[in-house]
């Protein structure tokens, strides 16, 4: 999948990431980058709403699962099942969630497991950078897979 096309499919299939502006900007195989304007999340002190950083979170930390799985060709399931956030900065212009994959081992292990078990978890750590280019953010999150017999992803 293109850029394009990854942004066509998360909005159709995660409308409020068309609602609040996301957008994938990278993906390298092992990092996801998606940035979102400040306008469509502001909240009533002029600064970037809370609940659009932290979906941003979770957002980056889906899309880079999902591109991972397809590329392994493993038809999925893909839910976050817990969630946290750390509020550093106010966010005062556009911003974006920095996903990356963790080491080899832990990815390697969630692989095996999903593959023998048919469902797999695995945490995932995401940045919100402000503006200025400053983490003002931090999410956590645990996502599960689960094998589909149909044959979809996401």
């Amino acid at each position: 999948m293109d850029l394009n096309e990854i942004n066509t499919y998360i909005h159709q299939h995660i409308p409020m990431t068309a609602a609040i502006g996301a957008r994938v900007d990278s993906f390298d195989g092992q990092r996801v980058a998606v940035s979102a304007p400040l306008e469509p999340n502001l909240n009533h002190r002029n600064t970037a709403f809370g609940g659009s950083l932290a979906a941003l979170g979770i957002v980056s930390g889906w899309v880079l699962l999902f591109l991972k799985l397809k590329e392994s060709g493993i038809a999925n399931r893909l839910v976050i099942s817990k969630s946290s956030f750390d509020f550093l900065e106010p966010v005062d212009g556009a911003f974006s969630a920095i996903c990356q994959l963790p080491g080899t081992e832990e990815w390697g292990e969630f692989l095996r497991t999903l593959k023998r078990r048919g469902r797999s978890r695995i945490n995932l750590h995401s940045e919100i950078i402000g503006p200025g280019g400053g983490t003002a953010g931090r999410h956590e999150g645990v996502y599960v897979a689960v094998v589909s017999k149909e044959g979809g992803s996401g």
